[in-house]
Formats: C-alpha cells, sequence, structure tokens
C-alpha cells in the first residue's frame, strides 16, 4: 500500500508524473479540480456546497475542500493507496490531512527551477482551430505560427504567458513550497530533479520510493 503525495511548481510536470506512477502502481491518482468536478457532478452534500461558491465566482474555502477530499479517499479504490495531486496546497491543509487520520507514506517533490518553468510554459504555442499543441524549441511547428495538423493560427494562452506563468510561481512559493520543510521533518520528503526527459523523472521517483 502506497499513500502518496506529489508536489511541484506550475508546469513542474506533476500531473504527468502523477499518472504515470499511478498506473504502475495500479492505484488512483486524485486531482482536487477533477473530484471537485466529480462532486458537482454527482450532486454530493459537499459538491453541491462547493457549487455555490463556483457560481459566485468564489475560491471553493478549506473546509469544502477537504470534505470532498475525505469523501474520495473512503471510496474503494483508495483502499490500496492512492496519490494526491494538487491536494494539500498549503500548511492547514496538511494538518487537516493530518487530523483526518489519513497517513502519508512519502512525498515526492518534483524540483525544477522558475527559470525552466517560464521557458517550458512560455514556448507552449496552440492551435485557435484544432487545439493542436507545439512548442518553439520542443515542437517546433512546420511553418512558425501555422498548426501542422489544420493550418490554424498558432496562439500563446494567457494561462502561458511569461508573467501568468511568473504570479503562480509566486503563490507556489509563498503557499505550496513551505509544504517542504514540513514533510521533511518527519522524514518523509523525497526530491527527484524535474529538468530530465519524462522517462528519467519516472525511473527516480520509483527508486526514490523504495527506500
Amino acid at each position: 500500500m502506497m499513500k502518496l503525495i506529489f508536489l511541484g511548481a506550475p508546469g513542474a510536470g506533476k500531473g504527468t508524473q502523477a499518472e504515470i506512477i499511478a498506473a504502475e502502481l495500479k492505484i488512483p491518482t486524485i486531482s482536487t479540480g477533477n473530484i471537485i468536478r466529480e462532486a458537482l457532478a454527482n450532486g454530493t452534500d459537499m459538491g453541491l456546497k462547493a457549487k455555490s461558491f463556483i457560481e459566485a465566482g468564489k475560491l471553493v474555502p478549506d473546509d469544502v475542500v477537504i470534505g470532498i477530499i475525505k469523501e474520495r479517499l473512503a471510496a474503494d479504490d483508495c483502499s490500496n493507496g492512492f496519490i494526491l495531486d494538487g491536494f494539500p496546497r498549503t500548511i492547514p491543509q496538511a494538518e487537516a490531512l493530518d487530523n483526518m487520520g489519513i497517513v502519508i507514506d512519502k512525498v515526492v517533490d518534483i524540483d525544477v527551477p522558475d527559470e525552466n518553468i517560464v521557458n517550458r510554459m512560455s514556448g507552449r504555442r496552440v492551435c485557435k482551430a484544432c487545439g493542436s499543441s507545439y512548442h518553439i524549441e520542443n515542437k517546433k511547428p512546420k511553418v512558425e505560427g501555422v498548426c501542422d495538423a489544420c493550418g490554424g493560427e498558432l496562439q500563446i494562452r494567457k494561462d502561458d504567458a511569461p508573467e501568468t506563468v511568473l504570479d503562480r510561481l509566486n503563490v507556489y512559493h509563498e503557499q505550496t513550497e513551505p509544504l517542504k520543510d514540513y514533510y521533511a521533518k518527519c522524514g518523509k520528503l523525497r526530491s527527484v530533479e524535474g529538468t530530465a526527459p519524462i522517462k528519467e523523472i519516472t525511473a527516480s521517483i520509483l527508486k526514490v520510493l523504495e527506500d
């Protein structure tokens, strides 16, 4: 049984690695955004509470997010373990997880320098017409600014603009990065280098999970 948390700055590839490792270990990956959407769709008590905040254009408060997480972790498919991706985001959320009696085995931090993340994300281009994705360094279109698949115009998404990426990184450093110290103090933190190719990062994660 493996109960894991994956940490990493926006754009560090945390979600991709969580899905790969979850498939390898045959346990579910639990993304906060996904389970909130599921709770809304299923009309659970916590889902209905979340809906009232979302419809008002407000952030879903911690107590509701924690309630939704608690409901999800009680599901049968979590009996052999899980990977939490996107929760906890703050020290109070981590403390709430502890207060639920959820014992986490290891916390994997995928470490990528900010400059790499800015280059990685601001270099992305997406086709306005079909949504195909490219990168100005790693996956160039045959013709600059033109989609290979449909000939549509490529654009930078607002979320990928450098100033937006930097804002998100600042929030991460302020609110989420302190979790590294929180989990290091109890001997659960494992850090891996996140700038290597995907397969190498996966191998590094599986290795640190063994110790």
